[in-house]
């Protein structure tokens, strides 16, 4: 099973961290770094070879590349994400597996808006490259996300 798989590689290179951090916060942090770094990728990839740096035109509109390949790499990190701290970083919520869901598809649409406003800002008031802009803009999002989902999305029980 690929939960377990995810389980034996996170508790192999958790060795040389379990005196810094607690095995969950570990979990969290590898988990969000594969996933952010899988979600840098895609856009990357969207942005340099599928959009090839051009406006995309659909029948609502038209979408800059850059915002485009955000979509594209929203559709794949949304569903792992929560696969991943659902059944990763945070086994033991206390909250049903819907609201789990309900409330992380809250936080995303929450982090989409913060993504778009924050890109937009970078790449067209302060000039910086829709790359770039997008790892800045992950450190940004990705405070507010941690805090959100350890005590709101997947709130466990107090100690």
């Amino acid at each position: 099973m690929l939960k377990d798989f995810v389980l034996t590689i996170l508790n192999i290179l958790y060795h040389p961290f379990r005196k810094l951090m607690p095995y969950q916060t570990f979990r969290y942090a590898a988990c969000g770094a594969g996933n952010t770094l899988l979600d840098i990728f895609i856009y990357f990839l969207s942005y340099n070879f599928i959009f090839q740096k051009q406006i995309v035109y659909t029948p609502v509109g038209a979408i800059s590349p850059y915002i485009a390949a955000f979509l594209m790499a929203f559709i794949i990190s949304f569903p792992t994400g929560f696969y991943l701290n659902r059944y990763i970083v945070f086994p033991g919520s206390i909250l049903p597996g819907r609201n789990q869901l309900v409330r992380y598809f809250l936080l995303v649409i929450a982090c989409v808006f913060l993504n778009y406003f924050f890109i937009k800002l970078f790449v067209e008031q302060f000039q910086v490259y829709p790359t770039v802009s997008k790892i800045i803009t992950t450190f940004i999002v990705v405070t507010f996300s941690y805090l959100t989902q350890k005590h709101f999305t997947f709130k466990g029980k107090k100690a």
